[in-house]
């Protein structure tokens, strides 16, 4: 999905940049919701993905990118952004981050059980990578978001129903999940959008916008929200894969084990608070104005866990 319009002079100056053969073609790609990202075709068959970070100042991209530098160091299967001239990974203008990425050839990985259970290594493996001292503990779409949105709504006098359900779950769940659940850093966002792979076999996570020190089961079930429900119900084989893959490499204590239904609850309310606040209040009256109510319409559905 591009929200920045990117003309072939403008890829040309970024592709000079790097060092790279000239452009020869240049292409919008679907995928991201707070990003412009294009695949450029150079005149030497080199394809490389252009993004410009449409929501994100740039002093926040250059955290996120040092932080997906780190886990790249790590053996995390995820590109890290190429160097520019100047040896920095971005650029800036119009007050908008810009840069290159190598392109990965593969599709969105698929939600069969092989593939879950190889999407589970890979999140397990990340999961014990050490973590970074500049990593934020703040889950940006968590309580963080809901009860801003919820207070801003207060004084604006336009609650609704769903933000008066974001305001009754944030005083349950902050009582009902424990505070000492271990943590490390998690991606928050491992959607189908966000991995590229083929069946039985993860090539790359992709954008750590989410990232951040957080409970580590809560990210297991965040990627279970993303990959494991069809036709609107959860799909029990596909819990036990992505569980099985994840534990292959690190095993949920018992506490975490307890806390999936709740852990499970939080990340379908994250999901669907951030759909809200972004097609609702910050970009209001597209088609995806009530995406949000998906993820609401779960809350209610029986768990394998």
């Amino acid at each position: 999905m591009a929200y920045t319009d990117v003309s072939a002079e403008e890829a040309s100056w970024l592709l000079s940049a790097a060092g790279v053969a000239p452009l020869a073609k240049i292409e919008s790609l679907a995928g991201g919701w707070a990003n412009s990202n294009y695949l450029v075709t150079l005149e030497d068959g080199t394809k490389l993905v252009l993004k410009v970070w449409d929501e994100r100042p740039p002093e926040e991209v250059a955290r996120i990118l040092e932080h997906t530098c780190w886990l790249a160091d790590h053996g995390v299967l995820t590109p890290a952004p190429l160097m520019l001239e100047g040896g920095v990974r971005m650029l800036v203008k119009d007050n908008l981050a810009w840069m290159l990425m190598p392109f990965i050839d593969g599709g969105w990985l698929p939600s069969d059980t092989s593939s879950l259970y190889e999407l589970g290594k890979a999140q397990a493996l990340m999961h014990a990578v050490p973590i970074h001292e500049t990593i934020s503990t703040k889950f940006a779409i968590g309580y963080f978001l809901w009860d801003k949105m919820v207070e801003d709504a207060h004084e604006d006098d336009t609650m609704t129903p769903f933000l008066h359900l974001l305001e009754e779950e944030s005083r349950r769940l902050k009582q009902s999940i424990p505070d000492n659940l271990p943590t490390g850093i998690i991606h928050g966002d491992l959607y189908p959008d966000n991995v590229i792979g083929r069946e039985g076999e993860v090539l790359a996570l992709l954008d750590f916008e989410e990232i951040c020190v957080e409970s580590l089961a809560m990210d297991l079930v965040t990627t279970y929200v993303g990959f494991g429900w069809k036709d609107g119900l959860p799909v029990p084989e596909l819990w036990d894969a992505l569980l099985a893959g994840y534990e292959s490499v690190r095993r949920l204590t018992d506490a975490e084990r307890a806390a999936l239904p709740d852990l499970h609850r939080f990340a379908v309310l994250a999901v669907a608070a951030w759909r809200y606040w972004q097609f609702v209040i910050h970009v209001p009256g597209t088609e995806h104005a009530n995406r949000y109510v998906e993820m609401v319409e779960r809350l209610e559905k029986s768990l394998p866990f």
